[in-house]
């Protein structure tokens, strides 16, 4: 594992996006997740509470509900990403700490996320951070293959020209950093309810793929900025 002064080295800095760039306490998961279950509801024709548990299901079993719904019911993946991507983006605002972060890193940032390139480009707008990233890693540049399964990892180190040994994932769902980590990535779990993190956000038990973890992005960013 490096340590956190080595981090200055890395080439490649890979993000997740939703829950990670920003902090889930604003909300926009949260709706984009109720926009996900209305979404069940009326494709399935279920009532909301079924909805969910069915929603659940499939994320639990196919890794998101997309994967799940398109598996099932062949279900279309841009008009999924269209109607549940039509929230309020305005809960995410402007993070100068964090745009001032991200512009002292050295080498490159590329987003790597489940959801869409428009979604992920209306949040980095948002967040105005946006003219720090060289790329965006979609669920629909995976082929629709979502985190974690280990194809769309080594679709954006191949698509993205970076070695994993000099790349650093981050990432607020701890078992999406297990395929990172055995490619060689070092990983840093970014926590956003350390008291209570939901079950499927917690790293397996005894797990050693987690390198790094902080309940705060910026200042473990700074934190390494700092570091000599």
């Amino acid at each position: 594992m490096k340590q956190i002064e080595q981090l200055r080295e890395t080439e490649t800095w890979v993000f997740d996006l939703d829950n990670t760039l920003y902090p889930a306490s604003c909300g926009l998961m949260a709706e984009v997740s109720s926009r996900m279950t209305l979404f069940v509801a009326e494709t399935l024709a279920l009532e909301p509470e079924k909805a969910l548990i069915e929603q659940k299901r499939m994320f639990r079993e196919h890794g998101t509900t997309l994967r799940g719904l398109m598996n099932d019911h062949d279900v279309d993946p841009v008009h999924f990403m269209d109607y549940v991507h039509s929230v309020d983006y305005s809960v995410v605002g402007p993070k100068p700490r964090l745009d001032a972060a991200l512009d002292a890193l050295p080498g490159r940032k590329v987003v790597f996320t489940n959801a869409s390139t428009a979604h992920a480009e209306t949040v980095l707008k948002n967040l105005g951070i946006d003219d720090h990233f060289t790329g965006i890693f979609d669920v629909a540049a995976a082929d629709y293959v979502p985190k974690p399964h280990p194809k769309p990892y080594a679709m954006i180190a191949a698509q993205h020209d970076f070695d994993p040994a000099h790349a650093v994932m981050l990432e607020d769902i701890g078992p999406n950093l297990r395929p990172a980590a055995e490619m060689g990535m070092t990983t840093v779990w970014v926590r956003y309810n350390p008291e209570n993190d939901p079950y499927w956000a917690v790293p397996d038990a005894e797990a050693d793929y987690i390198h790094h973890e902080t309940d705060d992005l910026v200042i473990w960013l700074e934190s390494v900025l700092a570091a000599s």
